[in-house]
């Protein structure tokens, strides 16, 4: 595994430039760019070497340099960079290319119905042309990543973008197929020659990639760091989690991807953006305020920092930029100390339902209550060890075969605690529980939605009636176990022949089926409430949740906390400075903007929702109890340096804060 240490404040600059552009580079002043550089706090920049639409920044003997570009642009801010002690790395398009698409139409991803693939459509519609990896596009890559590292020998690594192999049906992919016995009528099949050109890639370009250099750094970028595909790790320096919180990633994004990623062995950053969407806006800027919470969220979660812009084709860095970046990674830079080499403590392993199922709902659901319940948690796949979790989740659909049981046996052997939600617990063959759950199984309920009379100690605190239930139960029956709560069916099911009012019909009495059900260290609930709440979010279902999960940790979980539901709580260990740091955070997101697509066909109105940040509105009495298990000695705030006294309650450690904005350190040193 790579021990690749990232710098902690970078911009990614994107720079992908039509070709119906002139005077490409012209205003690119070497003072002009290192005074946004510096006024921005940068330490590494990643610069291009080619784009999207495929022309190369710099003289070529492989690709095409852009046509409107009469001087090497690259060495140019290469060269600036570096002089002022900034890194570089190169950024290369690889899985589209609009001039090698064009020149080699046969290169490009052709779909089963026989379409060009990619982002365009019809032939009247804007997009870049997407390449196959199958083809012979693969080998004019890896000499154009050849051709980029012995430019550059002393670059920071080269960042390769969009890795997606689709469903295709080139000649090459068909070829492939035949000789190998597949049949392109199989969409098994096809997947099957997809993951070969994947393979081929991640091979070829990491090879070129070090063609001189073993430890050149490399990052592949595919918008996504996919849970449990841990065999392509070793083709990466680093990890750099791509999640611009208003270009349609969200505010909750980034921490779930933290969560798992920090597991990895990896050092990694964290990608969010200065415009007020995604990537590809030019004068589009989010408030200074919003990019100093992303940075801090960041630091919170154990990440590094980067900040995504885009070079204006003249190639003049943009002041008002690199002022609202300056602003947040200033703060940064004043923190650094406390952020680098962290480990993270967490009391809850949460199973990857993206890993297990392929679906992210479950496990986005279950991040959320435990994001909002302010629980320290991890995002796991099956080779992470569950050994050190108080609590292992299974949320709501990860039917147990013979190896996860026997590592989930060995955790409960070891004083583990268990919480199973919906399908969750069920053997793979569908017989009944894998694990003694204290009830007998029956099969899946007929009734969607149905309801739920809860018991009293794990119901929402303000709910007394049954409460409707947006997806089916499980229907089980308690035997020796405790009883959560009873399941009160539906009069019917909502259809042509019998309906009741707009949705459903209403609560026809209890039945004898339980809700959920408590024996030793497994607690079993018989919706999928995790799914339920990602798909509802209503307060009652997190509640629900949170009360279950309160039940079962009781005071040994590490924090406990007055602040709101939209503030955030993470704890950091540096091992060798002998210290943890609380991380705490909070900033107040709503909702503006339309709904629509970002691009509308009628009138080309930009309609998006996006989660905005604005104010940095002050917390005031802010209390939190820490349980460590190390002996605390001092507490301090950073970088403020302010000392706290040690408040011990119930051996428990008290901090309080009069007021918090934004993001505060506590640092407990033992």
């Amino acid at each position: 595994m790579s021990n690749y240490k990232l710098r902690f404040r970078q911009i990614h600059l994107d720079f992908h430039t039509s070709p119906h552009i002139p005077g490409i580079g012209e205003k690119f002043d070497k003072k002009q760019w290192q005074e946004a550089l510096q006024v921005g706090h940068v330490n590494s920049i990643t610069t291009f070497s080619k784009c999207h639409h495929g022309w190369s920044y710099h003289p070529t003997n492989v690709g095409k340099i852009h046509p409107n570009l009469n001087f090497d642009l690259l060495r140019a801010q290469f060269d600036a960079s570096k002089e002022i002690g900034v890194n570089v790395p190169i950024y290369l398009s690889a899985g589209v290319d609009s001039v090698a698409g064009y020149e080699h139409p046969e290169w490009r991803e052709l779909s089963y119905e026989g379409a060009y693939a990619g982002w365009c459509g019809p032939i009247h519609q804007a997009g870049f042309m997407s390449m196959c990896f199958n083809s012979p596009y693969l080998p004019y890559l890896c000499d154009q990543i050849r051709e980029a590292v012995r430019l550059f020998p002393d670059g920071d690594g080269i960042f390769l973008d969009i890795i997606f192999q689709g469903d295709c049906c080139c000649t090459y992919c068909l070829d492939y197929m035949e000789k190998n016995g597949l049949d392109a009528d199989k969409p098994e099949h096809r997947a099957k020659c997809s993951q070969h050109g994947l393979n081929q890639y991640y091979i070829e370009t990491t090879k070129a990639c070090k063609c001189d250099n073993p430890n050149y750094p490399i990052f592949h970028n595919s918008g996504h760091v996919t849970k449990g595909n841990r065999d392509i790790l070793k083709h990466f320096s680093h990890l750099e989690l791509e999640s611009l919180p208003t270009g349609g990633w969200g505010y909750d994004h980034f921490p779930m991807s933290a969560n798992y990623v920090q597991n990895l062995g990896l050092d990694f950053l964290g990608m969010t953006g200065k415009f007020h969407t995604t990537w590809g806006e030019f004068g589009g800027f989010k408030h200074p305020n919003a990019l100093k919470y992303e940075c801090a969220a960041m630091l919170a979660y154990g990440s590094k920092c980067s900040v995504g812009d885009q070079l204006h084709p003249s190639g003049e860095a943009d002041m008002t930029t690199y002022k609202l970046i300056g602003e947040a990674y200033a703060d940064v830079e004043a923190k650094e100390a406390w952020c680098d080499n962290v480990t993270g403590v967490a009391d809850i392993g949460v199973l990857s339902s993206e890993a297990e199922f392929k679906s992210s709902h479950a496990e986005t659901g279950a991040s959320r209550v435990l994001l909002e319940g302010h629980f320290l948690f991890n995002l796991l796949d099956r080779e992470c060890d569950f050994a050190p979790y108080k609590l292992m989740i299974l949320p709501d659909g990860v039917l147990v075969d013979d190896v996860l049981k026997a590592k989930v046996d060995a955790y409960l052997a070891g004083g583990g605690k268990l919480l199973l939600t919906g399908a969750s617990g069920l053997k793979a063959d569908g017989s009944g529980f894998a694990f003694d759950t204290g009830a007998d199984w029956f099969g899946e309920s007929e009734f969607s939605p149905d309801f739920v009379q809860f018991a009293d100690k794990v119901a929402p605190s303000f709910i007394q009636s049954p409460l409707v239930m947006y997806r089916k139960s499980q229907r089980i029956k308690v035997t020796d176990g405790e009883n959560l709560g009873t399941i009160c069916d539906p009069y019917f099911n909502r259809t042509w022949k019998h309906f009741c009012s707009h949705q459903h019909a209403p609560s026809a009495g209890p039945t004898e089926f339980a809700s959920g059900v408590s024996k030793g260290n497994i607690t079993y609930l018989a919706h999928p409430v995790f799914t339920i709440y990602y798909a509802m979010g209503a307060v009652a279902y997190k509640e629900y949740a949170v009360n279950v999960i309160n039940s079962i940790l009781g005071c040994s979980a590490t924090v406990k906390t007055n602040m709101p539901s939209t503030a955030r709580v993470s704890i950091k260990e540096q091992p060798e400075e002998n210290r943890y740091i609380l991380h705490l955070l909070y900033a107040n997101t709503i909702s503006r903007g339309a709904t629509g697509g970002m691009h509308t066909t009628a009138t080309d109105e930009r309609m998006v929702s996006v989660e905005v940040i604005e104010e940095l509105l002050p917390l005031h009495d802010v209390k939190v109890d820490v349980c460590l298990p190390k002996e605390i000695k001092k507490i301090t705030l950073e970088p403020q340096g302010i000392e706290l006294p040690i408040k011990i309650e119930n051996g428990r450690i008290s901090i309080e804060q009069e007021k918090l904005v934004c993001h505060q350190m506590v640092v407990l040193h033992y």
